[in-house]
């Protein structure tokens, strides 16, 4: 039933994302899928008195339009897990006011689009490892990268959010490379969830 529930987990995010609330109910969303879903990262005995993430307030600077510029190569990830090496195939690079930041390509089944990201925040307010803008294969569609015509991106930090090992040791997740790491800190976003 544990692949049931992840099913059910990954089509609600992808619900999720692709509703038209604004960011207010969609953080009060993941708050409740958070508290609630048996597959939340959030652990087991921690979710009855789980108070909802952690949020920087709503930033309007964090989100900038940049342009694409065509990337190629490899990076492949062990895991360490169940998962073995994971490869991501760079597919283009965004000109940031950040700095420049690689949009990944999931070499999986299915592949995806992943934007991890590390900024001067993480390892104070934020989690060291850095967050994800996202990933698609985990159903994070169109809020934190959005493709526009002509080369062209959208990015929006405010929904920046945290990869699962965050939240609980039992999860390996690929972290920031270092060619999407910035010095800039961004303050939009998911908080740490440990203080």
């Amino acid at each position: 039933m544990d692949d049931l529930e992840l099913a059910d987990w990954r089509e609600r995010v992808a619900r999720l994302y692709l509703s038209d609330v604004d960011l207010t109910g969609f953080r009060a969303g993941r708050d409740e899928l958070f508290a609630t879903h048996p597959q939340s990262p959030i652990p087991t005995a921690d979710r009855a008195d789980f108070p909802g993430v952690r949020y920087f307030p709503a930033n309007p600077d964090a989100v900038v339009e940049a342009p694409l510029r065509s990337a190629s190569g490899e990076l492949r990830v062990d895991t360490g897990g169940p998962d073995g090496v994971v490869a991501y195939r760079r597919v283009a690079v965004a000109d940031t006011p950040w700095g420049p930041l690689t949009l990944w390509w999931i070499e999986a089944y299915g592949g995806g689009l992943f934007v991890p990201l590390r900024d001067g925040t993480c390892g104070q307010e934020t989690y060291g490892g850095g967050r994800y803008l996202t990933d698609t294969v985990k159903g994070t569609f169109g809020r934190g990268v959005e493709l526009l015509p002509g080369d062209r991106v959208r990015l929006d930090a405010n929904y920046l959010y945290n990869p699962s090992c965050a939240y609980d040791d039992r999860w390996a997740c690929p972290l920031a490379p270092p060619e999407n790491r910035v010095d800039v800190p961004l303050r939009a976003g998911e908080m740490a969830y440990h203080d």
